[in-house]
């Protein structure tokens, strides 16, 4: 094993089970896998319980977290709104993943996939759901003509970045993040595989990044908004406390892309909003009005 490898959360722990299980001809659920979200996990859709999702005053409603996802979501309607698009005033509601909220019968009406974000827009008589994070984001771009190219050239790169996105963050999270951080048992084959595919996408960035300002060329669009808070997290360290182990910071041009991101007001406050973990100060759990980020923070209530 190497130096890199034997400071991973695999040091001393094993992997028996690795090397002697093997597969039953069909596979049953009849025992807890364990790990992170073992309270959660199940092979089967739908809800587990009679739930009705709250609604605000606003046209958009949505329901999130902040997981790298849901800020995907949160940073493009502050992004709008900083544009001066009145319509993307939205409600956000806090859904807590870990204790199963995702699993309530509204939210499955809004997304049958039981994921968060899922956005409700009630501009019209009869609201129109979107869910998964990119479906969103291009819905967004679409409705209030912002961040998305109109040029056929251009709109091929966004999108073509978009769904590089989408694409790959499950190794980066369902993979690397699950094997390297949650799994209740080190598996050194699993981290290895999935640290080996995080590096060769951190690469694919890094080299985009080197011949152009943003993903999709000079301008900020939603590639940007998806990516970043991905693998710009990543590059700054911020994601599974994974920084030194994949040695991100050789990786200079998405750094460098992550820091110029990261500095945009709209993406400062579109990261504390459903957010339940860090400094209180950046907690807005729920957003009903832009006076929240100076008036309903984690910190701002407990004074009360």
């Amino acid at each position: 094993m190497s130096n890199s490898q034997s400071q991973a959360p695999s040091q001393g722990l094993g992997n028996t089970d690795a090397d002697t299980y093997t597969p039953p001809r069909v596979w049953t659920w009849n025992k807890p896998n364990g790990g992170h979200f073992a309270s959660i996990n199940r092979p089967i859709a739908g809800a587990t319980h009679e739930r009705e999702l709250p609604r605000g005053r606003h046209p958009l409603q949505l329901y999130s977290l902040a997981t790298p996802n849901g800020v995907k979501v949160t940073v493009m309607l502050e992004e709008l709104l900083a544009l001066g698009h009145a319509g993307a005033e939205y409600d956000a509601w806090l859904i807590r993943i870990n204790e199963g909220d995702q699993f309530g019968s509204g939210f499955v009406g809004v997304n049958p996939n039981s994921k968060i974000p899922a956005l409700l827009d009630c501009s019209s008589p009869q609201p129109t759901r979107v869910f998964e994070s990119g479906a969103i984001l291009m819905y967004l771009a679409e409705k209030f003509g912002a961040f998305l190219p109109t040029a056929p050239a251009q709109r091929a790169e966004c999108l073509s970045w978009l769904f590089w996105q989408v694409g790959s963050a499950p190794y980066l999270g369902g993979g690397f993040g699950h094997f390297y951080a949650y799994a209740p048992t080190r598996i050194e084959y699993a981290i290895d595989r999935f640290s080996m595919e995080v590096k060769r996408q951190l690469d694919v960035l890094d080299r985009r990044l080197a011949e152009s300002r943003f993903v999709a060329g000079d301008d900020y669009t939603i590639a940007d908004i998806a990516i970043w808070p991905w693998y710009g997290a990543m590059a700054k360290g911020l994601l599974y406390d994974a920084g030194e182990f994949l040695q991100v910071e050789d990786y200079t041009h998405v750094v460098r892309w992550a820091d110029e991101i990261a500095r945009r007001p709209a993406v400062r406050r579109g990261r504390m909003v459903n957010r339940v973990t860090g400094p209180l100060e950046q907690q807005l759990h729920e957003r009903h009005d832009a006076s929240d980020f100076d008036t309903r923070t984690q910190d701002k209530l407990q004074e009360v």
